[in-house]
């Protein structure tokens, strides 16, 4: 009987043990899988991007910079273009002073003494300039204006010795000089001035908030000035400004001030022209002033 039962029980003992190892070797299986997923993960993560994915990243990375500097330089543009598109008016003293319009710039700093219907006496503030010869013969000479123009431009805009880019100004000015190089009086930023008979002086006027302190020029043909205090008599007038223009307007100003009891065109003043709009400006919106220096009179 005993004999019977360990014969009947050797099947079940091996079928034990054959259990026992089909659940080791399913755990083993198991184990394998999981490491080899793990394997493979960690694989996917530290793999390394090939060119044409680096090039797509650097790409992206690019153009989202772009997009951030382009938002800043949009809004930079929109707060420039608005000085132009909603610009400022003086006071105005017949129909045609009124419809004229200037940008929203910075000018020389003046306080008005006087006002007529035909013109004003200013007290206008020391201001500096940037300035240099001009190759017309004209005062308002296209590739004279345009060479001197440009050359003041680069130094506004940073060819000077801090790199800086300088704030533009207004009125563009064009003067008569005296040949024995008299500094100008003139308005922001641009004044032209003749010198021995066939020169005229180009010159900008400097942003205030530098005073003295302005870059020096790259350029030796740009020099940089300090224009004093003094009274001027202005007459304004719209439309482009031409040689025979200026002629005519400050004839009517030297005629206008004969008449005035308090103030008189100073001995040797010479005729000083300021434009406050850019070229794309419609003509009767123009402002252009023709400016004589006067002084009190002592009778």
């Amino acid at each position: 009987m005993l004999l019977l039962q360990c014969k009947s029980s050797e099947p079940i003992y091996k079928s034990t043990n054959l259990l026992h190892r089909n659940h080791f070797d399913n755990n083993r299986r198991t184990t394998f899988m999981s490491i080899t997923a793990m394997a493979l993960n960690s694989k996917r993560k530290t793999r390394i991007i090939s060119a044409e994915e680096a090039r797509i990243s650097l790409v992206l990375a690019l153009a989202s910079q772009a997009y951030s500097v382009s938002q800043r330089l949009l809004m930079d543009l929109v707060n420039e273009s608005a000085k132009y598109i909603f610009p400022k008016r003086f006071e105005s003293s017949n129909l045609e002073e009124a419809l004229m319009s200037v940008p929203d710039l910075e000018t020389v700093k003046f306080t008005v003494l006087k006002r007529t219907e035909q013109y004003e006496i200013r007290q206008v503030e020391p201001y500096f300039i940037a300035e240099t010869t001009m190759s017309g013969q004209n005062g308002f000479d296209f590739s004279g204006s345009s060479q001197g123009f440009n050359v003041l431009a680069e130094y506004l805009f940073g060819k000077n010795t801090a790199s800086n880019k300088m704030e533009m100004t207004t009125p563009v000015i064009t003067r008569k000089a005296q040949s024995n190089g008299e500094k100008m009086e003139m308005t922001t930023p641009v004044i032209t001035k003749q010198e021995d008979g066939d020169k005229w002086k180009m010159s900008f006027v400097m942003p205030s908030k530098y005073g003295a302190n302005l870059p020096l020029p790259k350029d030796p043909s740009v020099r940089i000035q300090e224009v004093p205090a003094k009274i001027v008599a202005v007459a304004a007038f719209s439309g482009f400004v031409t040689d025979e223009e200026v002629k005519r307007r400050e004839s009517k100003l030297r005629n206008a001030m004969r008449s005035d009891m308090q103030f008189q065109v100073k001995e040797g003043a010479l005729v000083e022209v300021a434009q406050y709009n850019p070229p794309f400006t419609l003509p009767f919106t123009r402002r252009n002033e023709i400016a004589l220096e006067v002084e009190m009179r002592q009778d």
